[in-house]
């Protein structure tokens, strides 16, 4: 089976539980993940009245951004989005109890990130089949910075995803591991440890991923495996090549988390794409929050084939 398959006839095992606003549900991973906190997806689901769509809301890394962006959760449920708030793998209750969240995802090791990821999107990939056993809506994706990543690459794997929302988020590891404040204890990481591929600074990382200067579409997603090393196995720029649906996406001028060029390779990497750029930092981007939700909604509202 390829990395990014799975059992598709596994039994989902669905707990749900009640908690007035909204529903805590989880349901049973389809992997063995680094840790056994992590064996159970959980989802913040919050139901609209009269739902029109479903949308899965990604979060970024590290347990502070949960709190604060389940605000777009409780605005998009008031305007007739089901927003399924899904918790990442190795964040809040899937992590352990003295972590930031997300620390797997910090390895200096592509061969073992290549499969953190995957996990993600299958997490995503799973919630989809979740919600195809609920509701007949169409279902779209939002993700947030990293949560931005997972997206990318479940929009190129799962067409099931009718419409993408991208926030503060890019693509190639050249520039976020290299260049973000965000990523430092990482190139601390490489410097003791270096990598499989020898890897402990950007100009290592610029030899090995030659490849990258002339490198034109690939044929296939699975095309995207045969590259070397492993970091392009998870680069969403790559994934981004085969995002065939319609694309929304934020850039923050002021964003020095997700570098400038970062951010704009991954704009270029998405065939059907429009940008909004607004005055703002990575974190100061929450000042924006109504602007940007309200802007998801009209985009949301416009599918090819609307159901309100």
């Amino acid at each position: 089976m390829k990395i990014y398959e799975y059992d598709k006839t596994l039994p989902l095992n669905v707990e749900t539980i009640d908690l007035g606003c909204y529903l805590l549900v989880s349901f049973d991973a389809v992997y063995d993940p680094a840790i056994p906190q992590s064996k159970r997806v959980y989802v913040y689901v919050y139901k609209a009245k009269k739902a029109w769509m479903n949308l899965i809301f990604l979060h970024g890394i590290g347990n502070g951004n949960i709190p604060y962006l389940l605000w777009f959760a409780e605005y998009f449920k008031l305007h007739g989005i089901n927003t399924f708030f899904m918790v990442l793998p190795y964040h809040e209750r899937r992590g352990m109890h003295d972590w930031k969240g997300g620390e797997p995802f910090f390895s200096p090791s592509p061969s073992y990130c290549i499969n953190r990821f995957h996990e993600a999107v299958k997490d995503v990939r799973r919630t989809i089949d979740y919600i195809d056993s609920i509701s007949d809506l169409h279902t779209s994706i939002m993700g947030f910075s990293f949560g931005g990543m997972i997206a990318v690459m479940s929009l190129a794997l799962d067409k099931r995803l009718k419409k993408g929302v991208l926030a503060f988020t890019g693509g190639d590891w050249r520039w976020i591991n290299w260049h973000s404040p965000y990523t430092e204890e990482l190139r601390k990481n490489y410097r003791l440890n270096r990598n499989e591929y020898g890897c402990r600074d950007e100009n290592d990382c610029l030899k090995n991923r030659d490849a990258m200067k002339n490198l034109k579409k690939p044929d296939s997603l699975d095309d995207i495996f045969l590259l070397s090393p492993k970091c392009f196995h998870y680069d969403p720029c790559l994934y981004g090549m085969f995002v065939n649906q319609e694309i929304l996406f934020f850039r923050g001028i002021f964003d020095r988390i997700i570098p400038l060029r970062s951010s704009e390779a991954l704009f270029k990497s998405l065939p059907k794409v429009k940008k909004i750029a607004l005055p703002c930092g990575h974190r100061s981007s929450y000042f924006f929050r109504k602007f940007i939700a309200n802007r998801v909604i009209k985009f949301l509202k416009n599918t090819p084939t609307p159901l309100i």
